[in-house]
């Protein structure tokens, strides 16, 4: 297991570090443990599998953002054979908490543009902690607007905690930037799936998530804002982020049954953090039947068909 344990895994790094004290035991010894150590094995098996069936909300946002999750580049480098990254806005910057290119999935072309948090400190300093500013979100634009060009399908990759609330990025046109994507990512002409793959926190997520699809892996997030900033508008108290989770209702399960989300893609391994080329493996898949599927429409009934989606989320009474 990862050094890195949320408070409800507690349970299985017990389980896992006495089948390493077993391990260790045996080779030091010359005994023969492997009985035991598959007794052990099939009961960390069981609580794995007792604990992850009763996750709360809240559980699953701290599993959204457990480090060692794998990031966009992580899946880009898994489901593409090719990658060939694009820098710049044309406008004023490179911003690096956005990663745009074209790739490719069994031959096929696919431009991707992804949100990228980092692991270390360094990392994240250089990614700004996956949290996009005004150049970004241009950057993504653009590439958007090549794909279009050359009628290339665009996947997009959800991963942030929000756009960036730097006085810099708000001078430089932050909403402005997010509210021409929400303009123009309805008209392009070519597919779109969104896929978010840990945190989907705000416009921060919209400025990238439009499109014909929006995939959710199993143990991710997607809303207005985060639980600790809904409980601090709230209830005054960001500590209290487990009752805004479950009040805002902000899972995959959450966005199936209200009609925003398109699929829920499963976690091998009880979580993409315990088995990433597992979770690659069932994105590719997922992706590349769905894509198949929307390349197969003309561009007026794709079309047709991206405006019925949003206009049937949501319900209301007259």
């Amino acid at each position: 297991m990862s050094n890195y344990i949320l408070d409800f895994e507690a349970p299985l790094k017990v389980i896992d570090e006495k089948i390493d004290m077993l391990r260790l035991t045996g080779t030091k010894t010359g005994e023969n443990v492997s009985s035991n150590i598959k007794k052990l094995e099939a009961k960390l098996e069981q609580k794995k599998a007792d604990i992850y069936s009763k996750l709360s909300r809240w559980d699953r946002v701290q599993l959204a953002r457990h480090p060692n999750r794998p990031h966009s580049l992580d899946y880009i480098r898994m489901i593409s054979e090719d990658f060939f990254e694009l820098h710049g806005d044309r406008y004023f910057a490179e911003d690096p908490s956005v990663v745009c290119g074209l790739m490719t999935m069994e031959d096929k072309p696919y431009m991707v543009i992804a949100q990228q948090k980092g692991r270390t400190t360094k990392e994240n300093l250089y990614r700004n902690f996956g949290m996009s500013r005004p150049e970004g979100y241009r950057k993504a634009l653009r590439i958007m607007k090549l794909a279009e060009k050359f009628n290339v399908p665009i996947l997009t990759l959800i991963d942030t905690m929000g756009a960036y609330p730097g006085l810099g990025a708000e001078e430089r046109g932050q909403a402005e930037a997010i509210a021409r994507n929400l303009f123009e990512m309805p008209l392009l002409e070519v597919p779109i799936i969104n896929l978010v793959i840990g945190e989907g926190a705000s416009g921060g997520a919209l400025g990238i998530g439009v499109g014909d699809r929006l995939f959710c892996q199993e143990n991710t997030w997607f809303s207005v804002i985060s639980p600790e900033g809904c409980a601090s508008i709230l209830y005054r108290d960001s500590s209290r982020a487990f009752e805004a989770a479950d009040a805002m209702k902000v899972t995959a399960a959450d966005l199936m049954e209200m009609g925003i989300a398109d699929k829920i893609i499963p976690e091998p391994n009880y979580g993409a953090h315990y088995d990433s080329d597992g979770a690659a493996k069932v994105v590719k898949e997922t992706l590349i039947k769905e894509f198949q599927y929307l390349l197969n429409m003309d561009k007026e009934e794709l079309l047709r068909q991206r405006f019925v989606k949003y206009e049937r989320i949501g319900s209301w009474k007259e």
